[in-house]
């Protein structure tokens, strides 16, 4: 029987893609480098990626990947003149001011609130994090949030969960249930640690090699249909 609720928050719950669009189209305009085109942010986001992979494998510390994503982006695009971390920071400060939830993700929430324990876990930038978490009221829904840059360690690590569990309510493992749309750092971390991991994958992508999916879902509120299967 499923207890406590694992959430991830970015693309899972909130509308990561909207959020950086913006951002990245204010710091365009901040910094006076012309037009932002739907293209060049595709084209930054696969850098983005690349760096937060790096950062799950270990490779890279946080302060790389947020200052390096953008040395290697602005050198691409030839706006070697352009300090990165003053982008950084103004792009960081401006990803807070769109925050939509995907679906009916806020409703979902809400509904589970009275019934499990729910806590977000991430591996975003404490102060963005912070802000979105208060902006979209889900730190009023949730019963706390673990953010990597407070843990000191990033998802998927055994570091990163082992911390988690020390500060939720003592449940089996397996009464655990961890909910989100990356293999590489929702799927790994429960697999690592033996919780019932939930995929979740609105653009039906196939399942690589070496990750257990207890379930799949392609809409947030299908959460219901596993968790009542889970207690049944």
């Amino acid at each position: 029987m499923i207890k406590i609720i694992l959430w991830d928050i970015d693309a899972t719950l909130l509308d990561f893609l909207k959020s950086e669009n913006m951002a990245l189209k204010k710091a365009f305009a901040r910094f006076d480098l012309g037009e932002c085109t739907d293209s060049t942010v595709a084209e930054y986001s696969a850098i983005n990626q690349s760096y937060w992979n790096r950062l799950e494998t270990g490779e890279l510390t946080k302060e790389q990947v947020l200052i390096g994503r953008f040395e290697e982006f602005l050198n691409v695009k030839g706006f070697c003149d352009v300090d990165a971390n003053e982008f950084c920071e103004f792009y960081e400060s401006s990803l807070p001011d769109r925050v939509e939830f995907i679906g009916n993700a806020e409703e979902t929430i809400k509904a589970l609130s009275n019934s499990y324990y729910q806590y977000a876990v991430t591996n975003g930038a404490k102060n963005v994090q912070t802000k979105k978490l208060a902006v979209s009221g889900i730190d009023g829904i949730f019963n706390g949030a673990f953010i990597s840059d407070d843990v000191g360690y990033a998802k998927p690590s055994k570091e990163f969960f082992n911390f988690v569990l020390q500060n939720i309510p003592k449940v089996s493992d397996d009464e655990i249930l961890i909910v989100g749309d990356s293999l590489t750092s929702d799927i790994k971390g429960g697999n690592n640690m033996g919780f019932k991991t939930c995929w979740f994958n609105p653009h039906n992508l196939p399942l690589s090699n070496g990750y257990s999916v207890d379930y799949q879902i392609d809409n947030i509120d299908s959460i219901f249909d596993v968790l009542k299967q889970e207690n049944s």
